[in-house]
């Protein structure tokens, strides 16, 4: 997890999210997975330059 942001740092998911992934609706996930492309741009993973 990403420690600031709270998200995990493989899927980018909130725990939040990934505790109800498995029951959540077709909408619930669509909204999730429109927010990752966001969130992939606001972490700067260990192995990326500055």
């Amino acid at each position: 997890m990403d420690t600031d942001r709270r998200y995990c740092m493989g899927c980018l998911r909130t725990l939040e999210e990934i505790v109800a992934w498995g029951q959540a609706d077709d909408e619930f996930k669509r909204a999730v997975w429109a927010e990752l492309p966001l969130r992939r741009q606001t972490i700067r993973f260990d192995d990326e330059e500055q």
